[in-house]
C-alpha cells in the first residue's frame, strides 16, 4: 500500500470514527463502514481502527473473523451469499448452488477471475420460508431455482 493510500485511508477512518465515536461500542459500525466502503478491512485499516478506539489490534480482528459479513482478505466487487440452513437443503439449495458454480466457473468461496464476483455460503438468510434464498450485495432474492438463480448472476455481471 501506497503511503498516499495509506494516509487517505487513515483520514476516511478518522471520519468513521468521528461520525461513530472513540470508543469501543463504535467498533463494529466503523469496520461495516470500512467493508462497505473498500469491501475488506485491510491488514493496515485494522491496525488504525484499533489505535483510534484505543483498543488491542487482535480485538479487531477477532471481530472480523467472527462475523461473516466482514473480510480481511480482498472480495469481488459483488458478493453472493446463498443460504445453507438445513431448509435450503431440503428444497433444493445444492442444483441451485451447481447452477451457479457451473455459470460462473469457481466454486464457493472463490473469485471470479475479473474480481466481480465473489462466492460465499451464508448460516442463514433469515428466509427459511421461501428458501433456497440467495443474499446478492445487500438484495435478497427467495424462492431460487437453477435456472432463476443464473438469471439474477447475468444482471450482475
Amino acid at each position: 500500500m501506497l503511503v498516499a493510500e495509506k494516509n487517505s485511508l487513515t483520514e476516511e477512518i478518522e471520519k468513521m470514527v468521528e461520525k461513530h465515536g472513540a470508543t469501543r461500542a463504535a467498533l463494529m459500525p466503523v469496520l461495516q463502514d470500512i467493508q462497505r466502503n473498500h469491501k475488506y478491512v485491510s491488514e493496515f485499516a485494522q491496525q488504525e481502527v484499533a489505535r483510534l478506539l484505543n483498543i488491542h489490534p487482535v480485538e479487531v480482528y477477532s471481530v472480523i473473523t467472527f462475523y461473516s459479513f466482514l473480510n480481511s482478505e480482498p472480495r469481488g466487487r459483488n458478493i453472493v451469499r446463498l443460504c445453507q440452513t438445513i431448509t435450503c437443503d431440503l428444497i433444493g439449495k445444492e442444483i441451485v448452488a451447481k447452477a451457479i458454480e457451473r455459470e460462473l466457473g469457481v466454486k464457493f468461496g472463490e473469485t471470479t477471475k475479473d474480481n466481480r464476483i465473489t462466492l460465499e455460503f451464508a448460516n442463514c438468510l433469515g428466509m427459511c420460508d421461501q428458501g433456497p434464498a440467495m443474499l446478492v450485495n445487500d438484495k435478497v432474492y427467495t424462492k431460487l431455482t437453477p435456472e432463476k438463480a443464473v438469471e439474477i448472476l447475468n444482471k450482475v455481471k
